[in-house]
């Protein structure tokens, strides 16, 4: 493995812990399992319940890393089409969501058969589908029908914003000196605005500004890992920016995106934590990632299902089964919907776009014909 990919080993670690901490979150935090584990372990499951969302922080700030790395590495826009980057970007997320979401209302029809509980959502309608299809479930007020779709709207957001800015600041620049300042200097705006603004209002959870403070430190700390000699007075005002931002409202949430900020622009420039890294899986596991955040809590129902009809009424100590089964059902769902559905996901949104435009075309001619 060349130097420069070994260090970034750190990326596929933090997005397997951060996806692991999500299935335990939700696993202690809906249905009977939850209320069996609190029993078990109460403060173990307060402390997930509690703190496991912001695990969700790790995957915008190695989000925004990676954008950094893959649009604008020297902090210029690398390509020439940002719509057909965009439309990319919907295919990757959108696409796998699509059918966990659908595989999810089939779980959850299920699992409303045996269990009555406020997490199991409704069967959806028209609407609400073409919400999700669309990642406007959120801004529409519509109830999502699995969970964690909010970040994959966020995700989608937050990549076309960074975009936007770097287009922008392209349009506008004169010089090449002078597109690269554009762009940098947006991407720090913002950031500062999202920090002492929309950051510290709820109302804006739901669009890209409130969460673009986690994503900036992604971006900034790629940028400061390919400089040969850290601008010192540049990062001391950034450090300064957050610490001020967190005096005047301290934020749980912001300071565990600047950990790990600082903890992955350690390792990349340094390998600090080189031998914590070197599990052969990692890698594997971090591909898979995403699809375990998609899969998992449609089986999360299930399981709840099952163990509710099965074994709640025993000893309490059979949770630990279903809760380990429901972990293990994830991890090889996740693999298998990974290959199928996750590696593919542009050449299945093109056949379904081929589909649909030769049943359009039959229609079309069927009513000309008569």
């Amino acid at each position: 493995m060349r130097p420069e990919l070994s260090r970034l080993s750190i990326i596929d670690g933090l997005k397997v812990l951060a996806s692991q901490i999500i299935v335990l979150h939700h696993l202690s935090s809906y249905g009977p399992l939850a209320d069996a584990l609190g029993r078990l372990v109460p403060e173990c499951s307060r402390w997930l319940f509690a703190y496991g969302r912001m695990a969700v922080q790790v995957f915008l700030v190695t989000g925004g890393f990676l954008a950094a790395r893959s649009l604008a590495p020297g902090g210029v826009l690398n390509q020439a089409a940002p719509l057909e980057l965009i439309w990319h970007r919907y295919a990757r997320l959108a696409v796998p969501l699509i059918v966990a979401v659908a595989g999810g209302v089939v779980c959850a029809g299920l699992a409303r058969c045996f269990l009555q509980d406020d997490f199991i959502p409704a069967a959806p309608g028209v609407l609400q589908i073409l919400a999700h299809v669309f990642l406007l479930q959120d801004v529409l007020h519509l109830p999502a029908l699995s969970a964690g779709v909010w970040y994959v709207a966020i995700d989608f957001q937050l990549y076309s914003l960074t975009i936007f800015l770097f287009w922008a600041a392209r349009r506008l620049g004169r010089t090449s000196h002078w597109v690269r300042f554009l762009g940098l200097a947006s991407v720090a705006m913002l950031a500062v605005l999202s920090l002492f603004i929309f950051n510290r209002d709820a109302d804006w959870d739901i669009v890209a500004p409130y969460h673009f403070a986690a994503y900036s430190f992604g971006l900034i700390c790629y940028w400061l890992t390919r400089e040969q000699r850290l601008p010192c007075f540049w990062l001391g005002v950034g450090m300064l920016a957050v610490v001020g931002a967190l005096y005047i409202d301290f934020r749980e949430r912001i300071a565990l995106a600047l950990v790990c900020a600082v903890c992955m622009g350690g390792h990349v420039r340094t390998g600090m934590f080189a031998t914590m890294l070197k599990w052969g899986r990692l890698k594997q596991l971090s591909r898979e990632s995403y699809s375990l955040f998609l899969v998992h809590f449609p089986i999360c129902m299930l399981a709840n299902a099952v163990y509710a009809q099965v074994a709640q009424s025993l000893s309490v100590s059979w949770a630990w089964l279903f809760m380990g089964a429901a972990w293990w059902a994830s991890m090889s769902v996740a693999r298998y919907f990974h290959v199928r559905v996750d590696q593919r996901a542009e050449l299945i949104l093109q056949r379904v776009l081929a589909s649909l435009r030769s049943a359009s075309a039959m229609h079309w001619r069927f009513w000309a014909n008569i």
